[in-house]
């Protein structure tokens, strides 16, 4: 008896505020309007992916103050896009970023709640924290949070907000028209949660979801942040597309969730990647080059290296050297909203430099080695080829795979490469599950009382 193939776990963004979607191209298409987010969440769903997935902007990035357009501009509210999404798919799993550090569990709780119940059990929550000033100034509390807390919160929130799901059983509902009887027990959805970050007691409004719990995702690399994610998530994003650095990283997280009383096969990991396709290789490449190019102008290159050096690089030549000046990390961010606030400055620098050098190349060529995400580049066999032997070598459990070209891009990999991805064996010709948990061979939490045990958590009553 032949042992089953791994199968491929596949999600689906759509390019945000980022400089690697090209807005300027002359196919591409919005980022606002719902035609977009359609587009490619259908598509997606005719290639069987598992889910569709959000990121998300709280706050417009600046340089010197000022917005600059080397990003996309706007992200709408991610559950109004995931709402109106579900009432166009039927099978295709629902994922949002929303952040644990400036948002209420109760408001969470029944946020996510209420899409699991509206999508028939597709939602997700990606998990992300924040702990600067600048993206805090636009909530009440601000950048209150010391980066040191964040997990701590994260965690918190995580608990809190699984409390509150789990404080209504599957059959609490009785709905008896004979009888007139509407509750099982009249303390459903009673709660009590207690921590360093929160205490909240009352009664939760929504019944418990197809899911019992929408999917947790989340991603962390340091140390506590892949702890947290052993311990909490459903799936974890993994920042590494080349073996055998992830596959390290795969049976880390593994092993950490064994750890944490969990089973292996409980959180899926699943790198984000980027794909083109050629007729041949050659081709393949060439268009590799060519996206490349355009996604990063020597103004691109400027703005991201300024979020390393922290210093007004304008008038430096892309075209010539790396910048023979050291970075300032005790000026004021000159750009503000990314996530180089923490980094060894000095040590970037040094390695950029020494890449430069080795490889003759410009500023701008170097950051174009340099900030590579990787895509996965050949003809649609090759690419099918890759993705199989990347999970089948346990490099991940899938990936979740966008475009530059909104919102289009996506359908050249679904017609071209999941036909082959089927042929093999590791993909899904029809949806056979009725939840996103389903479809990702995720342990089924319908039951309150099969439900995962909320750490450190009071009763719910």
């Amino acid at each position: 008896m032949s042992t089953p193939r791994k199968q491929v776990i596949l999600g689906a963004y759509l390019g945000g505020v980022n400089h690697h979607t090209a807005w300027w191209h002359p196919e591409a298409g919005s980022q606002i309007d719902f035609s977009s987010f359609e587009h490619t969440a259908r598509t997606a769903e005719r290639g069987k992916f598992d889910f569709f997935f959000l990121a998300e902007g709280l706050i417009l990035r600046e340089r010197a103050g000022q917005i600059f357009d080397q990003d996309i501009i706007g992200r709408p509210d991610t559950f109004g896009v995931l709402a109106a999404i579900a009432a166009v798919t039927e099978h295709l799993g629902l994922a949002g970023t929303i952040n644990a550090t400036f948002n209420e569990p109760y408001e969470l709780a029944r946020q996510f709640a209420t899409l699991d119940h509206l999508s028939g059990g597709r939602a997700a929550w990606n998990v992300v924290t924040s702990f600067d000033a600048f993206t805090g100034q636009n909530f009440r509390r601000g950048g209150f949070l010391d980066q040191a807390d964040r997990y701590v919160r994260a965690e918190e929130t995580l608990n809190a907000v699984r409390a509150l799901w789990d404080s209504w059983n599957a059959d609490d509902i009785v709905a008896d028209k004979a009888t007139g009887r509407f509750l099982a027990r009249p303390d459903a959805g009673s709660f009590a949660f207690q921590g360093e970050q929160f205490d909240i007691a009352g009664k939760f409004t929504v019944p418990r979801s197809p899911q019992g719990r929408p999917v947790i995702l989340q991603a962390g690399v340091s140390p506590q942040g892949r702890d947290f994610a052993a311990a909490n998530a459903d799936a974890i994003f993994s920042p590494y597309g080349k073996l055998p650095e992830a596959a390290d990283f795969y049976r880390d997280i593994k092993a950490r969730a064994v750890a944490a009383g969990r089973s292996a096969d409980d959180i899926k990991i699943l790198p984000s990647a980027s794909f083109v396709l050629g007729d041949t290789e050659a081709d393949a490449i060439e268009k590799y080059h060519a996206i490349r190019n355009e996604q990063v102008t020597g103004q691109t290159a400027l703005i991201l290296l300024e979020q390393i050096w922290n210093r007004d690089l304008s008038g430096y030549d892309p075209e010539g050297p790396i910048p023979d000046i050291d970075p300032d990390p005790e000026a004021p961010p000159i750009i503000q909203g990314r996530a180089f606030l923490h980094q060894d400055r000095f040590g970037t620098v040094e390695r950029l430099r020494e890449v430069a050098e080795a490889k003759k190349l410009t500023l701008r060529e170097t950051v174009i080695d340099q900030f590579e995400r990787g895509p996965i580049v050949g003809t649609p066999a090759r690419v099918a080829e890759q993705i199989d032997e990347f999970v089948g070598n346990d490099g991940s459990d899938g990936f979740i795979l966008g475009s530059h070209l909104v919102p289009t891009g996506l359908d050249e990999f679904v017609d071209r490469v999941v036909p082959l991805l089927q042929d093999r064996g590791v993909l899904r010709t029809e949806y056979t599950g009725t939840t996103l948990r389903d479809n990702l061979g995720l342990p089924d939490l319908r039951s309150a009382t099969d439900a995962v045990p909320v750490p450190g958590s009071a009763s719910t009553g």
